[in-house]
């Protein structure tokens, strides 16, 4: 290993030179195939973190599916169930407990894991290569790789793909620094640890909250430690199943989670599972018109002269009224929030998309109408008394 490695340009291709390094001691990582720029590195130092800290959390391996500096996805190893196998497209697999966390991770929403960064928690394995073989995707940090999926690796994208081993027992420097416009800014690195004692305050009428929904909890709020604020993110199963993030109003992140949460489910719904789709058609085309079917935007897909391309015959149509039908058995969702939420809107509308569990800090002016709110639907809500800012 060295203590810096040179990279061809920056965030943009005008933005050269580019480089990263120790100021002491060597790099924790080693290439192994490819050459990571600047952005697949930032993705891949943030979701490295992220899936460690799950692992530590949940005793599981963990893997995350990371795009612009957030997570799409992120999930631990719980057994998937038929259906799940079959809307993440893996149900042809063979599926290790790791290659089961990264089918979930990149599962969740796989629209905005096209062309991902991959974090592992564990060694990769040869399932979890085969995997990553057949997406498109940028690269992937481990702690470490059989022999047979980094040769799997290393023939993907006609050569090119960036592997990436990292030192599993790394420990950063407790302050970290970054320039913005010529201006060094210094803070001390965010090592809270995320645990059950951060559910015990509980304010709400129902202090219910089970075992699997603690555990959900905890990974949406490790999530929200490795995403772009503000940010919202919803768990079922051990998974990611929505995530806004970067979002100037706190509502907007919970629209936008809930939105993906909601495509999550629908995607489940029996006429979409059964859709008729031609032979060999590309994976990113047959996301893309789920996405659109399922939308109220479906005569795009389901026009005369246009279905043909996607189908072997015309589909029904989802209606608006059996798609609220199919939301409604969706519940025992956990949900995080890495800032107050300010008004009882939030909750309206993580209602509407199965939240029976919440964590957020709690703090705002208006605590006592969130309160009333979830009270109105039966919501378990704790109080982390914690802010996850990530910027």
């Amino acid at each position: 290993m060295a203590n810096e490695l040179e990279l061809k340009y920056g965030c943009n291709p005008n933005q050269k030179p580019a480089r990263i390094f120790m100021k002491e001691g060597e790099l924790p990582i080693e290439v192994l195939n490819g050459r990571p720029g600047y952005i697949n590195l930032l993705d891949a130092f943030n979701s490295w973190q992220l899936v460690k800290e799950l692992k530590a959390a949940t005793g599981l391996p963990a893997a995350t599916s990371f795009k612009h500096v957030s997570p799409a996805g992120a999930a631990v190893a719980i057994e998937m169930s038929d259906t799940l196998k079959k809307i993440y497209f893996v149900d042809d697999m063979k599926l290790s407990p790791l290659a089961t966390a990264y089918a979930r991770a990149r599962g969740a929403d796989r629209m905005s894991s096209y062309g991902d960064f991959i974090a592992l928690s564990d060694t990769c394995d040869e399932e979890t290569a085969r995997i990553i073989n057949r997406e498109v995707s940028d690269g992937v940090i481990a702690p470490g790789y059989t022999p047979e999926a980094l040769e799997i690796l290393k023939n993907k994208r006609k050569g090119t793909y960036n592997v990436i081993r990292i030192d599993p027992s790394y420990q950063p420097a407790p302050i970290e620094h970054k320039d913005v416009f010529g201006i060094t800014f210094e803070q001390g690195r965010n090592e809270l640890k995320i645990d059950e004692s951060l559910l015990n305050e509980m304010p709400t009428q129902n202090k219910n909250i089970p075992e699997e929904a603690k555990r959900d909890l905890i990974i949406a709020l490790i999530t929200l430690k490795y995403t772009q604020s503000n940010s919202v993110c919803y768990v079922k199963d051990g998974q990611a199943i929505g995530i806004g993030a970067g979002q100037q109003s706190r509502i907007h992140c919970t629209r936008l989670a809930g939105n993906k949460a909601d495509i999550w489910y629908l995607r489940q719904h029996p006429k979409v599972m059964n859709l008729p789709w031609i032979e060999k058609i590309r994976r990113a085309d047959r996301d893309n018109t789920i996405d659109v079917y399922i939308s109220d935007d479906h005569d795009d897909v389901l026009a005369d002269g246009v279905w043909q391309q996607f189908f072997t015959q015309k589909p029904e149509v989802l209606t608006r009224e059996e798609k609220r039908a199919w939301l409604d058995t969706m519940t025992g969702v956990a949900l995080g929030s890495d800032a107050f939420f300010p008004f009882g809107d939030n909750i309206e509308r993580a209602h509407k998309s199965g939240v029976s569990y919440i964590a957020q800090p709690g703090g705002s002016v208006r605590d006592d109408h969130v309160i009333e709110t979830c009270d109105k639907y039966g919501i378990a809500m704790a109080f982390t008394g914690i802010r996850l800012f990530h910027h």
